[in-house]
């Protein structure tokens, strides 16, 4: 049970406060602890796909023109590696289940995970 987060990131914040999660939960801030390629793969066997784990909102996305480019599977992988902002946050990890972003309807089903 697991949330990869960024502490500078208020919506961040703002949904582990509303998610209230358990004793047990292991917060790691992925700007001051890097994401692990084993972490990763882990992530990507939940969500089906490094893409579903991509964040088309970070501000390098468009800066390095990456929505002009088609990006394979490889090429989302090597991003979040290589920079946390390309992580959709938060990613919230409930025994084998997987939460990824901030809408609504996540954070609510993230919310019933932890507290069934």
């Amino acid at each position: 049970m697991k949330i990869y987060h960024l502490s500078t990131c208020d919506t961040c914040q703002r949904i582990i406060k509303e998610v209230q999660p358990t004793e047990g939960f292991e917060l790691q801030d992925i700007k001051t602890e890097a994401i692990t390629p084993s972490q990763l793969e882990e992530m990507k066997a939940l969500a089906g796909s490094y893409e579903a784990l991509f964040s088309k909102r970070a501000r390098l996305y468009r800066q390095q023109g990456l929505h002009e480019k088609q990006l394979a599977e490889s090429d989302f992988k090597k991003l979040i590696l290589e920079h946390y902002t390309f992580l959709k946050r938060p990613v919230i990890l409930v025994k084998d289940r997987i939460f990824i972003g901030n809408s609504k309807k996540v954070v609510e089903a993230a919310k019933d995970a932890i507290h069934s």
